[in-house]
């Protein structure tokens, strides 16, 4: 029986486990989408609550116990400066897993992940070059 038995193995030891999540944590952070396996993905989306919460706390020990995790400070500014603040009203659910496919070298189920909101950064962004180029050539006829 696996009674409060959390988390999956990922088939790897404790410390290559904990190296990964914090390796695709960074990721997440740096980009704000990544593409990784469907079990990755899963147990990745509990660690990222867990740091936008201490994200959002913004004091100096989060910063720290964040830090003790992600070893990185250009992340853990990004996470405290950036990203926590977007979900301050948000209690919980900062992060969305959505499935992808396959990976074609061994048909793994390949998720995308995310933070939430992101959809609605990407449409306030600009159009692209070649949108506008195409805009401006139709205008001209």
């Amino acid at each position: 029986m696996r009674h409060l038995k959390q988390g999956r193995k990922l088939n790897r030891t404790s410390a290559h486990r904990r190296a990964l999540l914090r390796n695709l944590m960074v990721s997440l952070i740096r980009h704000e989408r990544i593409r990784t396996t469907d079990a990755k993905a899963k147990e990745l989306r509990r660690v990222a609550d867990k740091m936008v919460t201490l994200g959002k706390r913004a004091d100096l020990s989060a910063r720290r116990r964040a830090f003790a995790f992600l070893a990185s400070r250009e992340a853990v500014k990004k996470l405290f400066d950036q990203i926590a603040p977007r979900f301050q009203s948000r209690h919980g659910g900062y992060t969305r897993v959505v499935k992808f496919g396959l990976r074609v070298g061994d048909a793994a189920p390949i998720s995308v992940v995310e933070f939430s909101g992101a959809e609605e950064r990407a449409k306030a962004r600009k159009p692209r070059r070649r949108a506008q180029a195409k805009k401006e050539t139709a205008g001209e006829a």
